[in-house]
């Protein structure tokens, strides 16, 4: 379990595909005796499982598998050496909860529509794959790449999220730009509510 508050921006430094799966290294400023083998660490949005660890021009490095459910329904199998990661930790009983519940689950691929910048804060209009933008509501949680963001606006299948200069500069946002696809994972308990009114 995650909050969607991200601890760090990795970069993967390699990616070899073995059979059905794709084996990614990842550096990381994280120190390597905190990372233990089986540990889960969302990685722009996915929770994966860390299988190796190591070290490489004097930083941290773990490795992770991602099968093909993963490859097929996040952005995982794009990822290419120099690729930059949001990373966070999953939570231990007594953390902080700031963002919301994030299970590291992807349910899909978003693309952004468009950026607008002012005020140092940049403004993203984003459109969700349809089968799952009737789980987004206007000032509900919704996490993208990781990052637990407030949904402002919601038109059909797109929605506006606005980023704050602290959020740019600390994750990959600043770096994304129009026509970018991004992994999405709706609020858990929207997916409940949703579920639960179906069978009302």
């Amino acid at each position: 379990m995650f909050t969607g508050l991200v601890s760090d921006v990795g970069e993967v430094i390699a990616a070899q595909d073995r059979c059905d799966l794709r084996r990614i290294r990842i550096a990381c400023s994280y120190r390597a005796d905190t990372i233990a083998i089986g540990a889960s660490i969302a990685c722009s949005g996915p929770c994966l499982t860390a299988v190796a660890v190591g070290e490489a021009d004097n930083r941290t490095t773990f490795d992770v598998d991602a099968a093909a459910e993963t490859l097929a329904r996040t952005t995982a199998g794009d990822w290419r050496a120099g690729t930059r990661l949001n990373l966070e930790r999953s939570l231990k009983i007594g953390d902080e909860l700031g963002g919301h519940l994030v299970t590291g689950h992807i349910d899909g691929v978003a693309t952004i529509v468009a950026r607008r910048s002012s005020d140092g804060m940049a403004h993203f209009e984003i459109e969700a794959p349809h089968e799952i933008s009737h789980f987004i509501a206007a000032k509900g949680s919704v996490t993208l790449d990781g990052t637990s963001l407030t949904v402002n606006e919601v038109f059909g299948d797109r929605f506006t999220v606005l980023i704050i200069p602290h959020t740019l500069g600390v994750t990959t946002w600043g770096e994304r730009r129009d026509g970018d696809r991004l992994n999405i994972e709706v609020d858990l308990m929207a997916r409940y509510a949703a579920r639960l009114a179906e069978r009302a």
